[in-house]
């Protein structure tokens, strides 16, 4: 993980998902940063990258104005979780831009307007797409009817390279009540993002795209007489996470795009999932595997892995002051459960493993095979904080049994390993 901003500067230099911010941001002397502009407005809209197709998001528009119920999700990294906002839980973009959809369109007085936050720090859409049936539908208890979808920082961990990231636009554009799906693309402080690689996407199923990059980049060169509106100092809590006044900025930005689709006449039909995918879909429909339903699925031995890990990666959902945990049915191993491998036997196509980083030297690497192939050894303390790191361990064309084995790396056997779950795709 690069300990500067000069790391990065494109895709295959991208640095590792970022781990959540500590401490007090650096003080500045500027001026507050004048909300209410034409300057600001001026830059705002500059962060209008695609209006896509208006149909979705107007209807969803017009069902706040009416009173009925409409929920609007958040599923991305540590920006979307709202590292830097403080309070987190109120100052992210995710609640600010939800606040400021509801103050805009819904009757006054009225709740029926509900925040889904699902933002995970460190996290890619490798483990978006594992996570967007249980954090985001809740287990097909919800159908937002806005998804908006930030990984536009975390996806250099993609082993996909854009496969799952696409995966999950084109599953949440598929639910049956036809939610809006808006892109949104967040930028570090050297102004990097993948943007390149993600918005193509949105080009080809014509969706609602928003670029904070497009937004702040330029200006951040100009002096406050051509139009500066907001420092980097003033945007970043560090060098990828927003403050308040980033945070703030974002939510304006999906608010531009709210007024000008409100704004707009109705656009025609629209059919995104009769095109075919332009990157892939091959994780299209990923469910959870763990081990609170594990055995429903597949045949499981634990062995060693017998016991339960509570210290886990804590996140505030929603609009929740308290951090809840993450994958809490997990299996772990420790010192005093023996080193008897952990063995599933799975029909499926495609296999994504989720297990616990850790800064703790408690912990070590553990050798994962695949119908008897090693195929990682998984060390969970090669970023060096707790936090979810999912890894694909197969991805084929045809759904046949497998049998996946999981135990501790030479030398290891007295360490912790964890193993949060799987996604996988039948």
């Amino acid at each position: 993980m690069p300990n500067s901003a000069s790391g990065a500067t494109n895709e295959t230099e991208g640095p590792n998902a970022p781990r959540d911010p500590h401490g007090v941001p650096e003080a500045t002397n500027e001026p507050p940063v004048d909300f209410e502009s034409q300057a600001y407005r001026n830059i705002i809209a500059k962060s209008l990258l695609n209006k896509g197709n208006n149909t979705r998001l107007k209807a969803a528009i017009e069902k706040a104005k009416s009173g009925k119920p409409v929920t609007i999700a958040y599923i991305g990294g540590s920006i979307t979780h709202g590292a830097g906002a403080i309070p987190l839980h109120l100052n992210s973009y995710a609640y600010r831009s939800y606040d400021l959809f509801k103050r805009m369109f819904g009757p006054t007085n009225n709740n029926s307007i509900r925040l889904i936050k699902a933002g995970v720090g460190g996290t890619p859409s490798e483990l978006g797409i594992v996570r967007y049936e249980r954090d985001v539908l809740r287990d097909g208890k919800v159908q937002p009817d806005i998804v908006i979808v930030e990984f536009a920082v975390n996806d250099a961990d993609d082993e996909t390279k854009g496969n799952c990231y696409e995966s999950l636009v084109i599953q949440a554009l598929g639910a049956e009540n036809k939610p809006a799906v808006i892109l949104l693309f967040s930028v570090f402080q050297n102004d990097w993002n993948l943007q390149d690689r993600l918005a193509p996407v949105g080009w080809h199923y014509d969706l609602p795209m928003v670029s904070v990059k497009d937004a702040l980049v330029e200006q951040f060169k100009w002096t406050k007489a051509q139009g500066n509106v907001i420092s980097k100092k003033q945007f970043f809590y560090d060098i990828y996470h927003p403050t308040n006044d980033g945070h703030h900025f974002m939510a304006d930005c999906l608010g531009q795009l709210f007024h000008i689709t409100d704004q707009s006449a109705p656009d025609g039909e629209y059919y995104p999932n009769a095109k075919p995918p332009l990157i892939g879909n091959d994780f299209v429909g990923t469910k959870l595997l763990d081990r609170l339903n594990g055995e429903k699925v597949a045949w499981i031995e634990a062995g060693g892995f017998k016991e339960t890990d509570n210290e886990l990666q804590l996140v505030e959902m929603d609009d929740h002051s308290y951090g809840t945990p993450q994958f809490p049915n997990n299996w772990m191993h420790t010192s005093k459960t023996g080193n008897h491998r952990f063995k599933m036997i799975l029909r499926s196509k495609r296999l994504i493993m989720v297990f616990k980083d850790s800064e703790s030297n408690d912990f070590g690497s553990a050798n994962i095979r695949v119908n008897g192939k090693l195929v990682k050894v998984a060390d969970p303390r090669k970023v060096n904080w707790t936090h979810c790191n999912a890894v694909i361990l197969y991805n084929e064309q045809d759904s046949r049994e497998h049998t996946i084995e999981i135990e501790m790396a030479e030398g290891h056997a007295g360490k912790r390993f964890t193993i949060l779950g799987f996604g996988y795709v039948q």
